[in-house]
């Protein structure tokens, strides 16, 4: 056999509008994908496993209410279902071979499920890769579809589908350190503003709000995400629905809601959606939001556990692996540096969605394959980084409560218990001296005769000063300054 014999054999001759062209005869695509494989070499990504899904489950919604209106053969249609059906169980993806990086609007990607899936269904009826006489990428596995309403469409989905996965992921890390509020809750810690001494706090208290920071994430992501339901399927070209019946319309809506579980609804003008990328702006933007509340806890957690000799060194994060290859024994808070390093390429994301949003015109957003492709990795990055940073690190989190306890009782801000009493001159005296001596405060007070040893007790009991209202107060003999309404 010559090499010219053998790539022929290789390879099938198939036809567009722009001539022949020499497909792999392996291959479930086509020549139009091939013309995309040959055009977009450009970063060897392709499409996100949500958004072949999503695609998938639009092109079988199609075929379903295509058969539901009669317009499309109940044979050809049942082909093409069924292909779909084997692609959403996990068969033939590797038959999506468009760069991400690709023609505007995601022509190529919307061409590459319609040839996989006419391909797939022409050998389901009995005949061969080509063969497009049995099914038609355009005229039936495309029927009453544009790329102008598919992938807009299949963004909405796979979007969902994403959130969907990760929401329950974050709900798990809010939980985690919710536990670890009520775990450390009798641990009494200084608190800091401006990395500065400041009155006691309770360490249960600092790991309560981060879980509560991150359940409102949740409902800020839940809330976003709302305005992804609205579907433009039917819009077809320019949103007017030129060669889409209103019965088609309705029947797309209801199939995909039925496929995913998820109530989509049509949109409310078919002509606006499309153009607009504001809803993947908005929840881009919640999850940029989450990005920076994790930043800043995981920030909080190394500088907690900072040490252990020369830092904070309030908390122990788990080991997991050594963190030197020169220093014997030095362990890294490596979980919260994988979670900034995730939050920070989630930024770089939500960047360049800001920028593709608004880069669309008149019509169409041509920006759609670099939208897509960056809202789908923040989740997919996200949603793995939480996970792991949950079981690898904050439910092993120890508090180190002897020096915590030493921190909040060194600390010259406990004056400010007292300045109800003595006033804030007279504390500021007694914090500048502490600071000064490293002397105990309550040596201090003693020292001016200020206040009664039993009213020093009570006021300066840290765990009172972690709660609202004046510590001591109803419980001492000294009176708060200013009289009654003072304390109101």
């Amino acid at each position: 056999m010559t090499n010219g014999d053998s790539q022929q054999q290789d390879a099938r001759i198939e036809h567009d509008s722009l001539g022949d062209k020499a497909v792999p005869a392996s291959a479930l695509y086509g020549v139009q994908t091939q013309r995309a494989v040959e055009n977009y070499p450009i970063s060897g990504m392709h499409a996100h496993p949500a958004m072949i899904r999503a695609t998938v489950l639009v092109k079988k919604a199609a075929a379903l209410s295509n058969r539901d209106t009669g317009r499309l053969d109940a044979h050809i249609a049942n082909a093409i279902i069924q292909a779909a059906d084997e692609i959403l169980d996990g068969q033939w993806h590797e038959h999506f071979v468009v760069d991400v990086y690709q023609a505007g609007a995601g022509t190529s990607h919307n061409m590459n499920a319609n040839e996989v899936l006419a391909n797939r269904a022409i050998e389901i009826l009995g005949g061969t890769r080509g063969d497009y006489k049995l099914v038609h990428p355009n005229d039936h596995v495309n029927m009453a579809q544009s790329t102008n309403d598919v992938f807009p469409t299949a963004m909405r989905v796979a979007t969902m589908l994403m959130v969907r996965e990760t929401l329950p992921v974050l709900e798990e890390l809010a939980a985690a350190f919710e536990a670890k509020g009520r775990e450390f809750d009798g641990i009494v810690k200084s608190g800091r503003t401006h990395l500065q001494d400041a009155t006691p706090i309770r360490l249960g208290q600092e790991f309560a709000a981060y879980g509560l920071t991150l359940r409102r994430d949740v409902a800020r992501i839940h809330d976003a995400s709302n305005t992804l339901l609205e579907l433009n399927i039917g819009g077809t070209a320019v949103g007017t629905g030129l060669n889409a019946e209103a019965a088609y319309i309705d029947a797309m809506v209801k199939h995909l809601s039925e496929l995913t579980g998820i109530a989509f609804r049509r949109a409310e003008s078919l002509v606006q959606i499309a153009p607009s990328m504001s809803s993947f702006l908005e929840v881009s933007g919640a999850v940029r939001v989450l990005a920076s509340d994790l930043t800043k806890i995981a920030n909080d957690l190394r500088l907690l556990a900072s040490g252990p000799a020369t830092g904070l060194y309030e908390i122990v994060l788990p080991a997991v692996q050594p963190g030197s290859s020169i220093m014997p024994g030095k362990v890294n808070p490596s979980m919260a540096e994988m979670l900034n390093q995730v939050c920070f390429q989630v930024f770089g994301f939500d960047t360049t969605i800001s920028y593709a949003a608004q880069a669309g015109q008149l019509e169409l957003n041509v920006m759609m394959p670099v939208i897509i492709h960056n809202v789908l990795w923040s989740f997919t990055i996200l949603k793995n980084a939480m996970a792991t940073f949950t079981e690898r690190c904050v439910v092993g989190i120890q508090a180190n409560a002897n020096r915590a306890e030493e921190y909040a009782f060194k600390s010259a801000s406990l004056v400010t218990a007292l300045a109800p009493y003595i006033g804030y001159e007279a504390s500021a005296a007694i914090a500048k001296e502490q600071i000064q001596t490293g002397r105990d405060i309550r040596d201090i007070v003693r020292e001016r005769n200020l206040l009664p040893e039993s009213d020093l007790a009570e006021i300066l009991k840290p765990e009172a000063m972690t709660e609202p209202g004046i510590a001591g107060q109803g419980k001492t003999q000294t009176p708060i300054l200013g009289g009654a309404s003072a304390g109101g």
